[in-house]
């Protein structure tokens, strides 16, 4: 469903639409991304991916335009404004990285009723006109807890790094946690701290927290983009380090890998991948040719697991996030497998 892509061929695009039917129904539709946040490096890796997948599509005119837009700092009332801009400039189609689940429906439904194509994909809306592309983000928290089973039988004590307060994606996976947690009860969650997504801020709020916390850390549940802060916190207060899910960022990997040569540390990593943008995309072109898109569209987190750790890192760039793109052929396939549920 999913492939790792490089330069993307002109011809190669234009050929994964069809005989030039597609292109002659969108190549006058302009398509904009209205993103809410770039403050961490897989903002900065979706933001890439958009501009390495949509630039070629521009250029061999399979649309007229596919213009990226960023808000500061997830402020939901700015990215409303922008979205309302949105409409006013002309675009036929909106893709949403959203601030929230709800606070911008509002605007997006007066998108709708604009004619205006909306899909929302990782921080999805509820608005029933607009379509969600997403991963399963609570069976992604659970699935920590899964795995922390298997390695730690009797339990144990756990730090929780959350991600960006308010947001639909940092709800989700905190609740898949504590609910692993309710049905697992011989783990216990003695600390919960946001670390925004970010490195550096997780590595600033484990480090604020752990004077108070327990001394038998087993292992700490994360959202993405923290686990290479949270274990410089831990090891620059001098604490055994504990078992920490990684969330596909390149630093978190190669710190990984270290301790995996050194003494064998075991962990796994997830993330949904930053390509998603691209298929957000390829849905939203489908959607403005005239076919029928179901309005909620799942696809697969991207995992690492220690056996795939060294192909993972090999392939992620030095400061990016592991990553796969989509293709217009990919996002048929994602398409027409939900359409079959």
């Amino acid at each position: 469903m999913t492939r790792l892509i490089g330069t993307v061929s002109l011809l190669a695009l234009v050929a994964a639409l069809g005989a030039g039917s597609a292109l002659a129904d969108t190549k006058d539709k302009k398509i904009a991304l209205s993103n809410n946040y770039a403050g961490n490096s897989w903002r900065q890796a979706m933001l890439r991916s958009w501009d390495k997948v949509t630039k070629p599509a521009v250029t061999a005119g399979i649309v007229a335009a596919a213009d990226p837009f960023t808000t500061a700092e997830n402020q939901v009332t700015e990215q409303a404004a922008q979205i309302q801009n949105l409409v006013l400039q002309g675009y036929n189609a909106i893709v949403i990285n959203s601030a929230s689940p709800d606070a911008l429906n509002g605007a997006v439904k007066e998108a709708c009723d604009a004619g205006v194509t909306v899909v929302s994909f990782d921080g999805i809306v509820t608005e029933p006109c607009a379509w969600r592309i997403a991963v399963d983000f609570k069976q992604m928290g659970k699935d920590e807890i899964t795995f922390l089973k298997e390695k730690f039988p009797s339990g144990g004590n756990v730090l929780e790094i959350r991600g960006l307060a308010g947001v639909f994606v940092d709800d989700e996976i905190s609740k898949g946690i504590h609910e692993g947690v309710a049905e697992n009860p011989q783990f216990k969650i003695v600390g919960s701290v946001h670390g925004d997504w970010d490195q550096a801020k997780a590595q600033a709020a484990v480090a604020g927290i752990l004077p108070s916390l327990p001394d038998d850390i087993v292992a700490v549940v994360t959202q993405g983009g923290d686990g290479y802060g949270a274990a410089q916190a831990f090891k620059a207060a001098g604490r055994k380090m504990p078992t920490i899910i990684m969330g596909n960022r390149q630093d978190e990997l190669a710190w990984w890998k270290e301790q995996k040569d050194a003494n064998g540390y075991e962990t796994y990593s997830a993330s949904i991948a930053p390509g998603v943008s691209t298929l957000a995309f390829w849905v939203a072109q489908q959607i403005l040719d005239g076919k029928e898109v179901p309005k909620d569209l799942v696809v697969p987190f991207l995992r690492v697991d220690q056996s795939g750790l060294e192909k993972a890192l090999e392939t992620t760039e030095k400061g990016g996030v592991a990553n796969v793109e989509y293709s217009a052929e990919d996002a048929e396939k994602v398409v027409g497998a939900a359409a079959k549920k």
